[in-house]
């Protein structure tokens, strides 16, 4: 068994055992492994794209279970049940893109909108985008291996968490994307009963985003009144600035306290991680996507916790927020100095979880995918895909390569030198006004890449770039932060060797970016005298 195998082994072992002893008040059918050997009423029962030809069971078309296309602005509903009942069970997986079954393109989860109204209410108790609400945040596809949320391979969306309801149970897709949604499968496994109690809670979830975070205010992520448990935080950020975003402490407000009763000693602490957050999947608490673990400008982290054993009970409220404090670069601090406790400017966004008497409270608006989307940080942005003809490059095979990691620019630049002296290829860009800026280079990896010398105008930035790994990925490289005068600039990728372990000098070049650094980077303008050619700066 390899490492990764042994750590899911152990995950799945984990899980297993927590079940046994899993008490959620109010939610008693299927709670843990106890519950199977008591008979509690009810009836099994199944909404699904299933498709059945009753009269010829070896009819082709029994295995067509799937919707083919829902349009760009469509709602589908995947189920109407009537009640009273449990929902047990959500299962879905549709097509994402690239693929051969969507050459028109595809719906991607950020763009598909999840709402669930109970008993017959004019507006949902579940909003939230399918991406999210399933702990895959930012458009991009990950794996989640928890309790209530299953995300296998990044493509099949499994909810436990236990949705009762006392009428009906309405679920709809609405399809937001300019798109269409493709080939969706999906199965709903609920309960129905005879009644239900009367204390019996109703599942709730909301999205919510701030693109920044606002100045002077916590992140607020849920704010509800009546009696109830919040249970779940899905929590997405994108840092805008340098250096670690995490010092925030959750603050959460009970009952309408004008002091949070309720206060952490960091954003990681919260997620039940220390000293930063790594990509890990266990029961509780996960961060399933962390695009670099640098802390650079444009860093993702996505992160979940489940208050499974230990919900946050409330009575008459409950508001809970998150501090948007964290480390931050010289050249953005008043004080010019890097230390760990500013208000920075980051993208959140997140989905809150709860369980509560009665309808919920609606505290916020759920923006259209178009908003959800977040925004570029490229004041320039060159695509390698347009630099594969000859004058570009040395001598060598070069082409497009397509595939999923190049899905934001439709292909890179991908380059074979007849040799090592062959290896280099150039990048022209205008720069139209003086201001601060960050040089990234995205730049393939993997085991047969060489090592290569980035040099602007003629002058080297920092040290050679070993593209050398034993997979393959997709990395951002940081190079410089500057204020560059107006004027066109040639970025040159020199080839100067290889790894030891690399068999060729091979060279991806996905893009070239100059990212925009933060307003406040500008007012202080700290920097902007200072001689790049002479004096290179990278914040960190």
């Amino acid at each position: 068994m390899n490492k990764t195998s042994a750590t899911r082994h152990s995950i799945y072992l984990a899980a297993s055992a927590l079940l046994i002893n899993m008490s959620v008040p109010s939610l008693s059918l299927g709670q843990s492994l106890m519950d199977l050997t008591r008979w509690e009423e009810g009836r099994s029962m199944r909404a699904t794209s299933n498709v059945w030809v009753e009269e010829d069971m070896y009819d082709v078309r029994n295995n067509q279970d799937r919707l083919d296309r829902i349009e760009a602005g469509e709602t589908f509903v995947l189920a109407d049940l009537p009640g009273p009942g449990v929902i047990t069970h959500i299962w879905m997986t549709f097509l994402h893109e690239p693929h051969r079954w969507a050459t028109d393109g595809a719906a991607n989860h950020q763009e598909l909108l999840l709402r669930i109204y109970w008993d017959g209410r004019e507006k949902p108790d579940i909003e939230a985008p399918v991406g999210e609400f399933f702990a895959n945040c930012f458009g991009k596809r990950m794996e989640v291996i928890s309790l209530p949320v299953i995300v296998e391979d990044g493509d099949s969306y499994n909810c436990f968490w236990k949705m009762p309801f006392h009428t009906s149970a309405r679920i709809e897709i609405v399809n937001q994307s300019p798109k269409p949604l493709r080939k969706l499968y999906y199965n709903i496994d609920w309960v129905k009963k005879e009644s239900l109690p009367e204390d019996t809670m109703y599942f709730c979830a909301q999205y919510r985003q701030e693109y920044p975070t606002r100045n002077g205010e916590d992140y607020l992520v849920l704010d509800t009144g009546g009696k109830g448990y919040y249970v779940g935080t899905v929590l997405a950020v994108r840092s805008r600035s340098p250096a670690w975003f995490g010092e925030g402490d959750e603050k959460i407000y009970i009952d309408g306290e004008e002091r949070p009763s309720i206060r952490g000693t960091g954003t990681e602490d919260y997620f039940l991680s220390a000293w930063g957050l790594k990509t890990n999947s266990t029961p509780y608490f996960g961060v399933p996507y962390l695009n670099q673990h640098d802390r650079i400008v444009g860093q993702m982290t996505c992160s979940y916790r489940w208050h499974i054993h230990d919900p946050l009970v409330f009575s008459k409220g409950i508001r809970v927020t998150f501090e948007t404090f964290g480390w931050m670069s010289a050249d953005e601090n008043a004080q010019n100095r890097a230390h760990s406790w500013n208000e920075r400017e980051d993208d959140y966004s997140s989905v809150a979880f709860w369980y509560q008497m009665g309808p919920t409270r609606k505290f916020c608006e759920t923006p259209p995918a178009s908003e959800r989307r977040l925004p570029s940080l490229e004041r320039v942005l060159v695509w390698g895909r347009d630099y594969v003809d000859d004058p570009f490059h040395g001598r060598g095979e070069a082409r497009v390569q397509q595939g999923a990691r190049y899905l934001e620019s439709d292909g890179q630049l991908f380059f074979k030198p007849d040799s090592k002296e062959e290896g280099w290829a150039e990048f022209f860009f205008e720069v139209e006004e003086k201001e601060p800026l960050r040089l990234v280079l995205e730049l393939t990896r993997s085991y047969d890449y060489g090592i290569y010398q980035p040099v602007l105008n003629g002058v080297k930035l920092g040290e050679p770039i070993d593209l050398y790994r034993p997979g393959t990925d997709l990395w951002e490289f940081h190079i410089i932060d500057f204020w560059p005068e107006p004027g066109p600039y040639t970025l040159r990728l020199e080839c100067v060797g290889k790894n030891q372990n690399s068999s060729n000098y091979y060279l991806g070049v996905n893009a070239v970016r100059l990212r925009e650094r933060r307003p406040r980077v500008r007012e202080f303008g700290y920097d902007k005298n200072k001689d790049w050619r002479v004096e290179q700066i990278l914040y960190r």
